[in-house]
């Protein structure tokens, strides 16, 4: 018994594959050069800050190199700019309430910084762009009194140090191990069709014999986290675009369809969350079972298309698969076999139809952005 449950708990992982022992070290080398990359950006900012007249050995330079040093050179560069933005905007309205409205005692001191934060705290809820702007308010109106300094010299010196350090962070990505978020995606791309192609068999299983909702729910999940972090590679690779001095395919179509083809295996799982009754599964088991390792196979082939920047694979397979799965069901309900179906039956077997009809138009999407990414 316990083997069979330890079999059962595996049945829904990948094997490891070379492609995966791969992965693993492209990980690794990844996390290690982004150790390197944040230390020298530490110690570039600190030394840096020695150079520059600036308050408690550049504090701040040294805090906003290691807060904005990102995992690629597009990262880095959207995590300055956005810091360096929200610091601007956090600066300048603490500092033109701090010169309005007068704060000698603890009293007003508490009704200015209310003033500042609250509104700077709404556009943080509404933009990550102003996260650090409520943080400033609050360095510029406690900290300047710790120096012996008014606020405008407080916001200049806060504004100096930010884009010290921001601007040593973009500088060490682009100079110690640079990684590119074009890479990163390319990566992310890869791991995000070989958990599709893995999980499409397992969610169709469904229709054939009883399955665990914890599984399913398990399999919908992983799929979500590897489609949302390759969807976070788009922002940093737009950055990046004004830095390439080679043509690189947008990640924003590719991104796109991965979404969509995430959100038709969520179908696939719904319509497969009981097995059909026994007079269609003798029908439609085996073109169901022939549809999903076509569309296995294909995501699979993508992704090592996309790994070895081969021609993308064909479609035809698939295409002959639905088709046939098509025809099957047209038989079916030709003689009838469709009219004893309970209501959530017949609302299962219309989701699956829906879901292989976006599928085919998700994968010739698919199929072309792989051709794009390949020819460059």
């Amino acid at each position: 018994m316990p083997a069979s449950k330890g079999t059962a708990r595996s049945a829904d992982r990948a094997p490891v594959t070379t492609a995966d022992a791969a992965n693993r070290r492209a990980t690794f080398n990844s996390v290690a050069r982004f150790s390197l990359r944040m230390t020298a950006s530490a110690l570039a900012a600190y030394f840096l800050a020695q150079v520059v007249p600036v308050p408690l050995h550049g504090l701040w330079a040294v805090l906003t190199a290691v807060i904005v040093t990102q995992a690629s050179v597009g990262g880095s560069i959207r995590a300055s700019l956005e810091y360096v933005l929200g610091t601007f905007v956090g600066a300048v309205y603490a500092t033109l309430v701090s010169l309005l409205v007068p704060h000698g005692t603890a009293v007003t001191m508490g009704a200015v910084l209310a003033l500042s934060i609250a509104p700077l705290a709404y556009a943080a809820a509404r933009s990550s762009i102003f996260r650090v702007a409520p943080f400033t308010a609050v360095i510029v109106l406690l900290l300047a009194g710790e120096f012996s300094q008014g606020p405008i010299t407080a916001a200049m010196t806060r504004l100096l140090e930010v884009a010290l350090g921001g601007a040593v962070a973009v500088l060490v990505s682009l100079l110690i191990f640079p990684e590119r978020a074009y890479g990163r995606g390319k990566q992310a791309a890869i791991t995000a069709l070989e958990r599709l192609a893995h999980a499409m068999p397992l969610l169709m299983a469904g229709l054939s014999k009883e399955s665990k909702p914890a599984d399913l729910q398990r399999i919908q999940d992983d799929l979500g986290a590897v489609v949302a972090a390759f969807s976070t590679t788009v922002a940093e690779a737009r950055h990046e675009r004004a830095l390439s001095f080679t043509a690189k395919p947008s990640v924003g179509p590719l991104s796109r369809t991965l979404l969509r083809l995430r959100h038709d295996l969520v179908l696939v799982g719904r319509a497969a969350t009981a097995p059909l009754p026994d007079t269609l599964a003798q029908r439609l088991g085996p073109p169901i079972a022939a549809t999903g390792s076509s569309v296995s196979a294909f995501l699979a082939a993508s992704a090592q298309a996309l790994r070895s920047r081969q021609p993308p694979p064909p479609l035809a397979p698939v295409y002959a698969a639905m088709d046939a799965y098509n025809a099957d069901v047209a038989a079916v309900r030709k003689e009838g076999l469709t009219l004893p179906l309970s209501t959530s039956e017949a609302e299962r077997l219309f989701a699956l139809g829906f879901a292989f009809d976006q599928m085919r138009r998700h994968l010739t999407d698919l199929q072309r952005c792989t051709g794009n990414w390949t020819a460059v």
